[in-house]
């Protein structure tokens, strides 16, 4: 399992991912989820991934190689796209082609073709942007009603996404929220974890204001954990008790 989420807001983009991997209990390893295309001055994209590690792999590998485009006769790299949308539409394909090539002998092996991308950015002239890919290559935007997307096992972390992100919040504190709703899943799931990818993009920059990895251990991220499981449990203690028992024990009304 893992879990990826986007945020978009009014002051830039956080994107946040897990590195944890398994085929098993005894099966654990660590591969980076987060990629991060870049062209200083031009474009900067991030692509986040869930799912089957060798799908997901193969769709990375054929953006940085470039998709074929059979009616052009040619290969399309994601730098070529003019907009954050062409962009969306050129992973979509990628996920095809992958699909036709290896769909097939999944299924003979009962392995199921089970992918999904979260792709945020910006190309000169464009604004932000931040899209959600699914297998079969079709996608949706985040918008400011919504402004957040996630992918992978995304129960856990929404609730806090839910209650705490707004558009207009500053990026500081979505990219607090982001790490909150991460922690949220990790204590909930024990396929999500450590080190942990991420990326904070602000408006017509082009270029990561933030790319960093947070490793087991690492100050911050623990004060972080400890703080919210403490604010939690004052929150709970602060709540009035409820009226429908009486002494511990359920009120009867005669």
């Amino acid at each position: 399992m893992t879990y990826c989420c986007g945020v978009l807001v009014r002051d830039g983009l956080v994107m946040i991912a897990d590195t944890r991997t398994n085929a098993g209990l005894d099966n654990i390893s660590t591969f980076r989820k987060l990629h991060i295309f870049e062209e200083p001055g031009h474009y900067v994209m991030a692509l986040a991934s869930a799912g089957n590690l060798s799908v997901s792999q193969s769709v990375v590998s054929l953006l940085h190689e470039g998709v074929e485009d059979h009616e052009a006769g040619e290969r399309q790299m994601i730098g070529d796209c003019r907009t954050m949308f062409q962009a969306a539409q050129l992973v979509g394909r990628a996920i095809r082609q992958v699909h036709a090539v290896d769909a097939q002998a999944l299924e003979h092996s009962n392995v199921s073709f089970d992918v999904s991308f979260l792709l945020g950015g910006q190309i000169a002239g464009g604004p932000l942007r931040l899209f959600m890919v699914y297998s079969a290559g079709n996608f949706i935007e985040c918008t400011t009603d919504t402004p957040f997307l996630q992918i992978g096992e995304h129960k856990y972390g929404k609730p806090v996404l839910d209650r705490a992100v707004t558009y207009d919040m500053e990026i500081s504190d979505a990219l607090k929220a982001s790490l909150i709703s991460m922690d949220s899943t990790m204590r909930s799931n024990l396929g999500v974890g450590l080190p942990i990818d991420v990326l904070v993009l602000c408006p017509n920059t082009l270029e990561a204001e933030l790319n960093y990895r947070i490793e087991p251990g690492e100050p911050y991220f623990h004060d972080l954990r400890e703080r919210w499981s403490a604010a939690l449990r004052a929150a709970h203690s602060g709540i009035p008790r409820p009226p429908y028992l009486k002494n511990g024990r359920r009120v009867i009304e005669s």
